[in-house]
């Protein structure tokens, strides 16, 4: 997430009661988590096993709760809480908005696209020329829809990420600065729901279609030409490249990558990162002969214990 101008290192020192390492003046453009900072943004880090990380990436601001080098070119900010300082900046720069109609007056609406009562468009939304949004779709703040979308009866977009951090007293809620951003003719089935990102972008590419009932999680991105199947859930922050296909009920772990041209037959889950171009089934899933090759030996397995036993008598 970006701010709306850039804010020096002392401003932000000020809004969070942390302690600079830094010349006041080093500019901040934004705030990001981890995977996916740029040089400007500003993260947070709260756990030494990820110290290292945050202080190595691409961030050049770093919200942390120990003294430590800062490393060359960059700032820190020592606090506490990191993380409850990282939540005050998104709430100060993208705060939660009450809506004042189903149809926000601020939401940019292009020429021809028609919107069905009972559909909610929050604020800041924007949606491009010759859209269809069917009835009582919900389209959070901030979410962004090209041309030539379709979006079935009871899709959500915008939902916040399920996210959400261990503290004593319980789970503490990461709240949501992101976006939902829908390219062109993407068509998106009824029932399903795409979360925001926390600080960056759920991105669906240009002519990606999802059928009925899918969950995408914050911060996935979705590539070009891809086909999703009805009741798959997909985990934040995984990247699927363009032209995939998963047929229905495909379950994706977070953190993953599924590459180009990757087909995950129906009912298989997806445990780790996955090579393009090849055809994958089964939980967890693998490439789709290899699978039932495994599964064909199985079946066997009970004439081959039945045989052994007859020989011993």
């Amino acid at each position: 997430m970006k701010f709306p101008a850039p804010l020096k290192l002392s401003e932000i020192a000020a809004h969070t009661g942390a302690t600079m390492v830094g010349d006041p003046d080093f500019m901040v453009t934004g705030i990001n988590e981890i995977h996916v900072v740029e040089t400007g943004d500003l993260t947070f880090v709260d756990h030494p096993k990820y110290y290292s990380k945050a202080l190595n990436s691409k961030a050049t601001t770093i919200l942390i709760n120990t003294h430590v080098d800062c490393p060359p070119g960059k700032a820190l900010l020592i606090c506490e809480k990191p993380f409850d300082a990282f939540v005050s900046l998104g709430r100060r720069f993208r705060p939660f908005e009450k809506a004042v109609a189903m149809v926000s007056p601020d939401a940019e609406i292009g020429e021809g696209t028609i919107i069905q009562p009972g559909t909610f468009v929050g604020n800041h939304v924007k949606i491009g020329k010759n859209c269809i949004i069917h009835a009582n779709v919900s389209l959070y703040d901030h979410t962004v829809i090209g041309n030539n979308v379709i979006i079935h009866s009871g899709a959500v977009l915008g939902g916040d990420a399920y996210y959400f951090q261990r503290r004593p007293e319980g789970w503490k809620k990461f709240e949501s600065f992101g976006r939902v951003i829908v390219e062109d003719n993407v068509e998106i089935g009824a029932a399903t729901t795409i979360d925001k990102g926390v600080t960056g972008d759920t991105t669906i590419s240009y002519g990606t279609k999802i059928d009925n009932s899918t969950q995408v999680g914050h911060d996935t991105y979705i590539g070009r030409h891809c086909l999703i199947g009805a009741h798959c859930a997909i985990a934040g922050v995984t990247r699927i490249e363009d032209d995939v296909i998963l047929w229905g009920q495909v379950s994706i772990n977070k953190d993953l990558v599924i590459g180009a041209k990757a087909i995950i037959l129906a009912t298989s889950a997806v445990d780790k990162t996955l090579e393009g171009g090849k055809t994958y089934f089964g939980i967890p899933a693998e490439e789709a002969r290899k699978k039932w090759r495994e599964m064909a030996a199985i079946r066997q397995l009970p004439d081959m214990v039945r045989e052994r036993k007859s020989k011993e008598i």
